[in-house]
C-alpha cells in the first residue's frame, strides 16, 4: 500500500493543476521556481529553493526561535555547557532523538556532519572553517563523550556564544551517519547521493526530486520535534511569477512564493488570497570604488550621496510593498541593528556639502543588474543624483557580469545587495566592516576601503561572549560605517508571497532558511 502513495498522489496533483478545484486537503502545493537548485545536501546547497527546504528536511544541534530569531533554542542537543578555557562546548544529545530511517541520532552523527562540511569545502564550509577548523585539524576538534554526549573544540579566537550561532545555521545540519555513509561514492560524503535525497530528522523527507520540475517531501511522524500536519509539500517549478499567482488565484496552489509588486496588485481583494510581504534580511545599497578615482576617494562625496539617495521615493512610490527604509549594514531583526535613519533625501544640503569640498561638475559610472528591481532603483537615483547636480551614467548588465567587475575592482560604483550567511551580527559586519588585505574579498575591500581599526573591531566583537557587550560594539561600527563609508545603505527588502486563506500556521522569518512548514494546516 505503502509504495503506491507517489502515483495516488501524482494523479491528485496532476488533477488539480489542470482543472479550479482546491488543492488535496493532505498536501501543501507551492508554486515556485526552482531552477537555481543544485543539491539538496546541506553541506553544499546554499541557494534559495535548497536553504529553505533544510528547517523542513534537517534539524541543528539549536535552532532559532521562529518566534524570535534571536534565541537559540535547543533542538537536537537539550543542552550545553561551555569549556573552561572557552575553547569548546560539551553537547547533551536529545534523549530518544531519531533519523527519518528511525536510527538513533548519536554523537556519531554529529562527528560526521560537521567533519564532512570541512572536508568537502563547499562553499557553505567558510561558516564552519571560522572556528579554526580544516581538513587535516577537524577530526581532533570534535569528540564523543559518551553515547549521549559529544565535544565541540575550536582554535579561532571567537566565542562560544559566537560558536553556537555558526551551529544553528543549515550548513551544521546533523545528517544520518549510517544512511549516508551506505551511499558514498568515490570517497564522496555521501554528497552525490545527498544532491537529491535527504538523511535527516526534520518534519519532512525527500520523497522525490526531479530538476526544473518538483520536489515532493512526505511527513516524518517520529521527528523529534514531532509530527508535521500535512503529509506531503509538493513544490511545482513555477518560473514566471504571473504563472504562480494566476495558479494561486484559481486555487491550483496553496502558496505562490517570490511575486512582484504588479502580482500582489493584483491579487488585492481577490477571494480566497492573503498577499504577505515578509521582512528579510536582504539590504540595497550604493556601494562606491574609493580607488576609481580622487573625487570618488573623496568622504564629502559619499556625505553627499547619502542625501541623494530618495529613500521614501524609492520604498513607498517606486517599489510599494517591496522594501522599507533601512541605513545600517545590520538588517531590522538582528541583534544590535540601528534602527535610526539619520539620512533623508536633500539635494540641497548635498550641493552645499559638494560645493564646501570643492567638487564641481560630479559624475561617475553606476554598474548595476538589468533585471528589475536592480535597474528600477538605479534609475530612479539617476534622477534624484542629477537634482543635486550629480551625473550619474547607468551601466547596466547581467548579474555575473557585474559581480566579476566588482570583484576586480573594474567599478566606479554599484547598486547591489546584500544578504546574510547565517544568523549572527558578524555575517554582516565581516562585509561591510572588515578588510584583513589578506586577499580576502569583503565589501570593504571590494570598494578599497582600508580600514584596519575597524577591522580589529570586528574580530574582537567574535571573541566577546556578553552579548549586552556585543551590542554595544556591533552599534559602534555600525554608526562608523553609516556616517563615513563608502556604502550608501539605504533599503531592506521584503518577501512577496501569497497564500491561499485557508492556510494556518505558516511561519517565515528573515534569513532565506527561516521557513517552516511544520505547522502549517489547511
Amino acid at each position: 500500500m505503502k509504495s503506491l502513495v507517489p502515483s495516488v498522489l501524482a494523479v491528485a496533483l496532476a488533477a488539480s493543476f489542470t482543472v479550479q478545484a482546491a488543492t488535496p486537503p493532505d498536501t501543501l502545493v507551492i508554486a515556485q521556481s526552482i531552477d537555481d537548485a543544485s543539491s539538496f545536501d546541506p553541506a553544499q546547497g546554499f541557494e534559495l529553493t535548497t536553504v529553505q527546504a533544510f528547517n523542513s528536511l534537517y534539524q541543528r544541534l539549536l535552532q532559532s526561535d521562529p518566534a524570535n530569531p534571536v534565541d537559540l533554542k535547543p533542538t537536537l542537543a537539550s543542552s550545553w555547557q561551555p569549556g573552561s578555557d572557552n575553547r569548546s562546548l560539551t553537547f547533551t544529545l536529545r534523549d530518544g532523538a531519531t533519523f527519518a530511517s528511525g536510527n538513533p541520532v548519536r554523537p556519531e552523527d554529529v562527528i560526521f556532519s560537521l567533519s564532512r562540511v570541512v572536508k568537502l569545502n563547499l562553499e557553505p564550509s567558510f561558516i564552519l572553517t571560522q572556528l579554526g577548523w580544516n581538513k587535516d585539524n577537524v577530526d581532533a576538534q570534535l569528540k564523543k563523550i559518551d553515547d549521549q554526549h559529544v565535544q565541540v573544540s575550536w582554535t579561532a579566537n571567537v566565542s562560544p556564544a559566537y560558536v553556537l550561532s555558526l551551529l544553528s545555521a543549515p550548513v551544521s545540519s546533523i545528517v544520518d551517519e549510517k544512511l549516508v555513509s551506505a551511499n558514498v561514492k568515490n570517497g564522496d560524503f555521501g554528497n552525490s547521493w545527498l544532491g537529491a535525497h535527504s538523511a535527516g530528522s526534520g518534519p519532512f523527507q525527500i520523497r522525490k526530486y526531479v530538476p526544473h520540475e518538483v520536489v515532493l517531501l512526505a511527513a516524518n511522524p517520529t521527528s523529534p520535534g514531532g509530527a508535521p500536519k500535512l503529509k506531503n509539500i509538493l513544490i511545482k517549478n513555477v518560473p514566471e511569477p504571473a504563472a504562480r499567482r494566476l495558479l494561486l488565484e484559481q486555487g491550483d496552489a496553496d502558496i505562490a512564493r517570490n511575486l512582484g509588486a504588479d502580482q500582489i496588485a493584483a491579487l488585492q481583494g481577490k477571494p480566497g488570497v492573503k498577499p504577505v510581504a515578509v521582512p528579510i534580511a536582504s539590504l540595497y545599497f550604493l556601494q562606491f570604488n574609493a580607488e576609481a578615482s580622487p573625487v570618488l576617494k573623496n568622504p564629502a562625496l559619499w556625505e553627499a550621496a547619502r542625501y541623494l539617495f530618495d529613500y521614501k521615493g524609492i520604498a513607498d512610490e517606486l517599489l510599494k510593498g517591496q522594501f522599507a527604509v533601512h541605513q545600517s549594514f545590520l538588517p531590522d531583526g538582528y541583534l544590535g541593528a540601528l534602527k535610526d535613519k539619520p539620512f533623508t533625501y536633500d539635494p540641497e544640503k548635498a550641493k552645499a556639502i559638494l560645493q564646501k569640498a570643492g567638487l564641481t561638475n560630479v559624475s561617475f559610472k553606476l554598474s548595476v543588474n538589468n533585471q528589475p528591481p536592480y535597474l528600477d532603483i538605479a534609475q530612479a537615483l539617476q534622477g534624484s543624483f542629477a537634482r543635486g547636480g550629480v551625473k550619474v551614467e547607468l551601466i547596466p548588465g547581467i548579474s555575473s557580469e557585474v559581480s566579476t567587475k566588482v570583484k576586480a575592482h573594474q567599478y566606479e560604483s554599484v547598486l547591489t545587495s546584500w544578504g546574510p550567511d547565517y544568523f549572527d551580527p558578524n555575517t554582516n559586519a565581516a562585509a561591510f566592516a572588515y578588510n584583513p588585505e589578506d586577499g580576502s574579498k569583503t565589501l570593504a575591500w571590494r570598494s578599497n576601503w582600508h580600514i584596519p581599526e575597524l577591522s580589529k573591531q570586528t574580530l574582537a566583537a567574535t571573541a566577546e561572549s556578553d552579548n549586552a557587550k556585543r551590542v554595544e560594539m556591533y552599534q559602534k561600527m555600525q554608526r562608523e560605517v553609516q556616517q563615513k563609508s563608502p556604502f550608501v545603505i539605504g533599503l531592506q527588502a521584503r518577501q512577496l508571497i501569497a497564500l491561499r486563506d485557508n492556510l494556518k500556521g505558516y511561519q517565515q522569518g528573515i534569513n532565506p532558511d527561516m521557513v517552516f512548514y511544520n505547522q502549517v494546516s489547511k
